[in-house]
């Protein structure tokens, strides 16, 4: 993996992590906000790994 690639992929993880607190700062820590938090992990970094750690 190149290193445009690991600085993209960084890139994205720091601001999903910004938003999440974002999130939870604002309406708190429940079950709903949890899942909410959970399925955009999987929605974004689920495709990005088999992309680019997946099988080669």
């Amino acid at each position: 993996m190149g290193k445009s690639k690991t600085i993209g992929i960084a890139i994205l993880a720091i601001i999903w992590i910004w938003l999440v607190w974002m999130l939870l700062a604002a309406t708190g820590v429940n079950l709903k906000n949890l899942l909410i938090v959970v399925m955009t992990g999987i929605i974004i970094f689920v495709p990005l790994y088999k992309k680019y750690f997946g099988r080669q």
